[in-house]
């Protein structure tokens, strides 16, 4: 299986920049089994059935891009001072923060980088392009300090045609956003309101809550040819007893479990055991799905459209079957839905759920 059996083109204009608004008027395309379907966001109250369990990730995403200046004590003409470009990917357990810095190169081992608000970072160490930051706040003080001075970190694609703004710090966050952790939103989760959600649960549909901090790794472009020799990048996650209990119960009825987005649907699959069997789970995890995988909880997916060559792209592949996923995205681009983390979303539902025995 090679990357370019996962490609496709698709017009510049279709890349949102920016969500619809309210959140649920978002177009979706419902996918089950060979039916393809133009719907709404706010179908999803007739779409699903009572005694369905969405499972939704409770993850919040930091304001993680912050700007700064890198001084330089005793520095001649001027070049005391440098620009420096920070993007926070994981807390570790030393107290530092892992980060990308631009330009890396202008900061030396031991310097300060100012940020403002009281705000600055001392870089402790380099290591594969990446830096190690020691903040001088913690706690409240520097989640405080860090809600005055950063900016989300929305993705590439989105910040190489507009900056990052206020605006942004409401719309790329769910507004079940509760464990703070994310340096990128479960963006499928960013469809439902409030409103949405009390429509659905009078329905009869149910909720389970779990958390996987999302990092920066999913914006990585796979750059093995061959599928499998790709390695995918760790994230942090918790499926509480509760969580796993509630899935248990609702596969047990005989109910369908669809995760909303990729990372809830990851998280679920890395903490099952076996068929319908999911256990409370702690760690980080490196699950890489791709066709040919078996699932052994989800009965479907709800998420956004994914880039070419993606990781996301292979995992919605492995659900729904290639050819199948082919079809569903020629649809949506001939029919112009909005592409990527600000876009419109899918349901998917396979006629034979993809499950081991």
């Amino acid at each position: 299986m090679h990357l370019s059996d996962f490609d496709f083109d698709l017009p510049e204009k279709l890349i949102a920049t920016r969500p619809v608004s309210p959140r649920s008027a978002a177009r979706l395309l419902w996918c089950e089994g060979a039916h393809t379907l133009d719907r709404n966001v706010t179908d999803l109250v007739n779409i699903l059935r009572p005694g369905d369990r969405l499972v939704l990730n409770e993850t919040k995403v930091i304001p993680a891009r912050l700007f700064g200046t890198r001084h330089r004590a005793g520095a001649v003409g001027g070049s005391g001072k440098a620009a420096i470009e920070v993007t926070l990917l994981s807390f570790t357990p030393k107290a530092q923060w892992t980060a990308l810095a631009r330009p890396l190169r202008k900061v030396a081992i031991g310097e300060q980088i100012e940020f403002g608000h009281g705000l600055s970072a001392t870089l402790v160490d380099k290591f594969d392009g990446q830096a190690a930051l020691s903040f001088n706040l913690v706690g409240e003080h520097f989640d405080r300090a860090l809600a005055k001075v950063g900016k989300m970190p929305l993705p590439p694609y989105i910040a190489a045609k507009r900056p990052a703004d206020e605006q942004d710090k409401l719309d790329y966050q769910t507004v079940f956003a509760r464990t703070q952790g994310s340096v990128a939103a479960p963006t499928a989760s960013l469809h439902f309101d409030a409103d949405l959600l009390t429509a659905l649960a009078q329905k009869g549909i149910e909720f389970t809550y779990v958390t996987l901090h999302v990092g920066a790794g999913t914006f990585l472009p796979v750059k093995a040819e061959l599928v499998k020799d790709h390695k995918m990048h760790s994230e942090t996650g918790h499926v509480s007893p509760k969580a796993s209990a509630e899935i248990t119960q609702t596969i047990q009825n005989g109910r369908r479990v669809i995760p909303v987005g990729t990372t809830a649907l990851r998280l679920i699959e890395t903490a099952a055991q076996k068929n319908g069997i999911i256990q409370p789970w702690s760690g980080a995890t490196d699950i890489f799905i791709y066709p040919g995988y078996k699932f052994k909880i989800a009965s479907g997916l709800m998420t956004n459209f994914h880039l070419p060559k993606s990781t996301l792209l292979m995992l919605v592949s492995a659900l729904m079957g290639q050819t199948r996923v082919k079809e569903i995205y020629s649809h949506a681009i001939n029919e112009n839905y909005r592409f990527f983390s600000y876009g419109d979303a899918s349901l998917l539902i396979p006629s034979e759920t993809n499950k081991v025995d």
